[in-house]
């Protein structure tokens, strides 16, 4: 039973981290911090993008917790381990699965794959930082409300999704 305590930590950090990430990402990414997010919403040569300084950013607390927590045997050790995972997570469902930004090219099968993708793409429906929908990384809202929440904000980019699904 040694092991059930670190793991719940675990499991509970990696369920609040979708709601920091969500909020960050609607809050500080699309508000003040826009001048990092920005090369994410635009077409850009090269594999980085000013936007992965978050991820160095986000990943200094977690390593600070991990470190603290090894010395002192502190259940924070387990809080900085699960937003590590959080951070693996993200990196492999957002960057990988999502924006293809690896040398391979993933298809998914999975339907709760299938609507991260389709969430995160109509996150991206909309030009600039006002106006988009579906700011979490590992949950998706339902594809059906996003577009409702779409069409009434923004008419524009809405006829061309459409066309495209």
């Amino acid at each position: 039973m040694n092991w059930l305590f670190p793991v719940l930590i675990v499991i509970f950090t990696v369920s609040i981290m979708e709601l920091v990430a969500n909020l960050s990402h609607k809050y500080i990414m699309h508000g003040w911090g826009w001048g990092w997010h920005k090369s994410h919403h635009t077409e850009h040569d090269g594999f980085l993008e000013r936007n992965d300084l978050y991820a160095l950013t986000f990943a200094v607390p977690s390593i600070i917790m991990i470190y603290v927590g090894s010395i002192y045997h502190h259940p924070i050790l387990w809080v900085g381990t699960g937003m590590t995972v959080y951070g693996f997570l993200y990196f492999v469902a957002h960057d990988g699965l999502v924006h293809n930004r690896w040398p391979f090219k993933i298809i998914p099968k999975n339907a709760y794959l299938k609507r991260l993708v389709q969430a995160h793409r109509l996150h991206h429906a909309v030009r600039g930082r006002t106006g988009c929908v579906s700011f979490g990384f590992l949950y998706a809202p339902k594809i059906s409300d996003l577009k409702r929440e779409l069409r009434a904000t923004h008419n524009l980019e809405y006829e061309r999704l459409e066309r495209e699904n």
